[in-house]
Parts: structure tokens; C-alpha cells; sequence
């Protein structure tokens, strides 16, 4: 009689059914799989086949963890922006040419840090990577190593390999200044370490072009929804300033196909200037200026510091603070003149 159930799941190959169906011990299989010396050609190549055939997989993990290490690297992240899913990128081929894993584990609305990091405590990584709007200190600062990328971090237990968000702001602000604009706004990043130090740079950036008291920070934040509020708050406020840099590329545009439904043409009625050049800002129909990060060599320089930390090895300068480079696209312009009309002769 046949149940009513579904199939039972297929369980996963062990090394005993290699070692079955290849007709030899499983010590001798495990010689195989380990790539030992003890096996001949002909054996080899049989257990192999097997393997092979039945689906077999080392558990690499396994084998790690009996020898004291697990060769994982742990993330935290909050999702804040293509920019991150960048960063990921870039994580995952760092870590794979270290010859290391990556494990990632996700800030959510009902997730903490501190969950985030014992799940991730949970899987035996040896390191952890942090990345996200930089909401606070690690919380295993000194407990093992840590890198943090994008904020400055007052604890010589933490790496820290960010972009200087002073110089990047200071490049936006001098474009736009340099292109006639004097009525500049800042839609910033929300609540977090970041966010601060953006605004931060940017209101110095503008005392320092002489347009201090032009500056207008609007509250926004990192999604696109934020940059579509953001874009509204200026509609609704009656006379847009001449030019707006924003958080990020999902902020920014979000803000220009905001401004072009409301009839607010981009660059001609207002510029605006996004951050961390992602593949969005390069889109035709956007065309971004944007400040650029290195998402590829920020990730890079993470891993190599993680690894260099549990290799026992030296690291000269605990802070890494790589230069941004302004990309200039067609989102920014002059700003346009408006021509006061002269009264009818008769």
C-alpha cells in the first residue's frame, strides 16, 4: 500500500557508499578522497569514478573544523544600496582567492548585531567583516578579528578600510560650485556613523566655498524609497535649490525619476550628484555623477587584513582611507538663468 506522503528525501552520499561502490575499504576510499599516498593508479581512479557516479563531496567543512580551523570568514551586513551588493561581490572573490569561505549573516528590522554575530559565532568563523550604515562598534572588537568597511572606528582592536567621505564631499560640492551653483542641498543617509560624517563633510564643504548659509540638509536615507520622499520634500517646499548631493546612487536616482514625473528636468531645472559609482548611475537614462568608491579594492584590502590577523602577521597602519575620484555625467550642468522679462513698449 502507498502512503500518502511525498518521497522521502534523498540522503547525501557518505563515504561508505563511495568505498561500496568501488569495491575497496573505506580507509582505502579515504586515502582516495584525501589525495594521500597509500593508494595505486588503478584504485584511484575507480574510487574517483565512484564518487563521481553517486554524487559524492568531501565535507570540506568537516574536515576543517577536526583540524581546528573552519577557513570562514563571517559578514555582517544591512543591505544598504546596490553599493553593498558590490561589496559582497567583491568579499566572495577575495575570499575564495585567500582560500576561504564566506558566510554572510544580515541585519533585519527584527535581527541584531548581536544575533547576526553569534549565528555567525555559531559556524566556527575565525574573523568577522562588518559592513552597513555604521550603526556602532563591533560587539567582538577584541574577541576575535574584525574589520569594518566604510566608518572610522575608535579602537585599536578594529581594521578599518573606508573611503575619506570628507575628501568625496568636498569633490561634489567644488563641481557644483565650480559649474555656478550657490543653493546646494544634502539628502543624507539617515541615522548611523556614515550618515554623520557625510553631512558632516558636506556642511564644511560648503562653509568652505563661501555657501555655508545656502547649505540645506534634508533627511533621507539609503533605499530608493527614501530618495522619492527626499525628492517630494523639495517639491513641496516651493523655490528646489539649483543642486542636490545625495547619499548614495539608489538615493539619487530615485530623486531624478521623481523630479522628471513632477516635470523638473535633470540637469537643466536641478543637478544632482549620487555616491559610490555602481553600475545604476551608469545607466543611459540616468547618467549619474557620482562619487566613486573602490567596492573591488575596499573588499580586497578586508580580507587581506583578516587573514593577515589570525596568519599572526603585522599590520603597519590600522585605518586604511582610500581616496574617492568624482565621475562628472550628465546629471550635472550650469545652472539654468532666469531671464527677468522686460516690460511691453507700445
Amino acid at each position: 500500500m502507498v502512503g500518502g506522503g511525498g518521497a522521502r528525501p534523498r540522503r547525501r552520499p557518505t563515504l561508505e557508499d563511495v568505498a561500496a561502490r568501488a569495491g575497496v575499504s573505506r580507509a582505502l576510499a579515504s586515502i582516495v578522497m584525501r589525495g594521500a599516498v597509500g593508494a595505486s593508479e588503478v584504485t584511484r581512479q575507480r574510487v574517483l569514478a565512484a564518487a563521481a557516479d553517486i554524487g559524492y563531496r568531501p565535507d570540506a567543512r568537516a574536515r576543517l573544523l577536526a583540524s581546528g580551523q573552519s577557513r570562514q570568514l563571517g559578514v555582517v551586513f544591512l543591505m544598504a544600496g546596490r553599493f553593498h551588493l558590490e561589496l559582497l561581490d567583491g568579499l566572495y572573490g577575495a575570499a575564495d582567492a585567500a582560500g576561504y569561505e564566506l558566510l554572510l549573516s544580515a541585519l533585519t528590522p527584527s535581527r541584531d548585531e548581536r544575533r547576526a554575530v553569534e549565528t555567525l559565532l555559531d559556524f566556527r568563523c575565525e574573523a568577522l567583516i562588518q559592513l552597513g550604515p555604521g550603526l556602532g562598534p563591533p560587539v567582538l572588537a577584541g574577541r576575535l578579528p574584525v574589520v569594518v568597511i566604510g566608518w572610522a572606528v575608535d579602537d585599536p582592536a578594529v581594521d578599518v578600510v573606508r573611503t575619506s567621505d570628507v575628501e568625496g564631499m568636498r569633490q561634489a560640492v567644488d563641481h557644483l560650485a565650480s559649474l555656478g551653483h550657490q543653493r546646494i542641498a544634502h539628502v543624507d543617509g539617515g541615522a548611523g556613523i556614515i550618515a554623520d560624517a557625510r553631512r558632516s563633510a558636506f556642511l564644511a564643504a560648503m562653509h568652505s566655498s563661501g555657501r555655508g548659509q545656502r547649505a540645506q540638509v534634508v533627511a533621507g536615507g539609503v533605499l530608493q524609497q527614501d530618495g522619492v520622499a527626499a525628492a517630494r520634500v523639495l517639491l513641496d517646499q516651493g523655490a528646489l535649490p539649483t543642486a542636490v548631493v545625495a547619499f548614495n546612487d539608489d538615493v539619487a536616482a530615485a530623486m531624478l525619476e521623481t523630479f522628471l514625473r513632477a516635470g523638473v528636468e535633470v540637469p537643466r531645472d536641478i543637478s544632482i550628484v549620487g555616491w559610490d559609482d555602481t553600475a545604476l548611475a551608469g545607466l543611459p537614462h540616468l547618467d549619474l555623477t557620482t562619487v566613486r568608491q573602490d567596492a573591488e579594492g575596499m573588499a580586497r584590502l578586508a580580507v587581506e587584513r583578516s587573514v593577515a590577523r589570525l596568519s599572526g602577521n603585522s599590520i603597519p597602519d590600522r585605518e586604511v582611507v582610500l581616496p574617492p575620484r568624482l565621475v562628472v555625467r550628465g546629471s550635472t550642468a550650469p545652472p539654468r538663468r532666469r531671464v527677468r522679462r522686460s516690460a511691453p513698449t507700445h
